[in-house]
């Protein structure tokens, strides 16, 4: 494995974690009366001056290619209304079971890679996919007596279908990849407020901020699970594909869990721990993805009659392009 490889998985676990962070920040603001529309504006617009401000130490222009304005638009508004119907649910559904089901977008970017642009996964893939539904189904421990609302789980499913949409675009774009992170962000956040001030405009109302502590909320969600999520996720694409990056934002529920028992005080059953585990072990997959290939074809190989063509099985994604920072 390479240090450009290492740093990618890293990057893509890191954004998974701080992305759990979610609920954490707006479900206490959603409690002192302000409403979606107006908590996503903020956290888009405060992350704005901040990109801005590290593009100007990086030395990075503002300027983009022509065509790549519209391209920068239509990942602005995926962004933005993967983050509305995701918080939306949060007023319908228990947050951390919405932050758990949200990860359904790993099946929907490897399936919209596989069917419409032709990638070769091997088996690990599939094994990963596996494990990391058995961890997902046990961290939403249906035998709690939990009850999931139809439309709560309808926004969820939007907010993944988005994401993943999201992942892929930026992945298989050139004139994406050729973006620098901050570059692309700075316009990803300013095309999402856009979005949410026209919300706001046809009467979703604003909800003005009153409290210091509802400004620390604010801006940890600007900063937290915005910038650094984003940031490292889209980076991660560039290094490793978009579906490991995919995969390994499964880790997401594991640091929602942490911060629902350390932070939120909620209590945590033996299955959570479980499936938990189940998820970090479904990463481990994903990082050694070509050992656990070889493995598997050397024990169908023991077996002629069932042996798959290694080619087919090993071949991955070769046409990834490095982000230029």
């Amino acid at each position: 494995m390479t240090l450009k490889s290492i740093k990618g998985y890293f990057l893509a676990a890191l954004a998974a974690a701080a992305y759990g962070t979610n609920p954490a920040f707006a479900v206490p603001l959603y409690e002192q009366g302000m409403n979606v529309n107006t908590v996503l504006l903020f956290r888009y617009v405060l992350g704005i001056p901040l990109l801005a401000l590290l593009m100007r130490i990086r030395k990075v222009p503002f300027s983009l290619e022509k065509g790549a304005m519209g391209q920068t638009a239509l990942l602005g508004i995926l962004m933005a209304v993967s983050s509305l119907t995701l918080f939306a649910s949060y007023n319908y559904m228990n947050s951390g079971i919405a932050s758990t089901l949200l990860f359904v977008y790993p099946v929907m970017v490897a399936v919209i890679m596989i069917f419409f642009y032709h990638e070769k996964n091997g088996p690990s893939l599939y094994i990963c996919l596996f494990i990391m539904f058995a961890g997902l189904f046990l961290l939403v421990n249906p035998t709690e007596g939990i009850k999931l609302s139809p439309y709560g789980c309808l926004l969820v499913m939007l907010s993944a279908l988005t994401y993943a949409l999201y992942i892929v675009f930026v992945n298989v774009s050139k004139k994406i990849r050729a973006i620098p992170t901050t570059k692309l962000l700075f316009y990803v956040l300013i095309w999402g407020s856009l979005f949410f001030f026209f919300n706001i405009t046809l009467g979703n109302g604003f909800t003005w901020p009153t409290r210091g502590l509802q400004w620390v909320n604010l801006s940890a969600l600007a900063i937290i699970p915005t910038l650094l999520s984003l940031a490292c996720t889209t980076a991660a694409i560039q290094m490793i594909g978009s579906t490991p990056t995919a995969i390994l934002g499964s880790l997401e529920p594991v640091s929602a869990v942490l911060l629902s028992v350390f932070f939120l005080h909620q209590p945590i059953t033996a299955m959570e721990i479980v499936g938990g585990g189940l998820i970090v072990v479904a990463t481990i997959v994903v990082i050694n993805d070509k050992k656990v290939d070889h493995t598997i074809l050397f024990v169908r190989k023991m077996f002629p009659k069932h042996h798959l063509n290694s080619k087919s099985l090993l071949k991955k994604d070769s046409n990834q392009e490095p982000m230029r920072h």
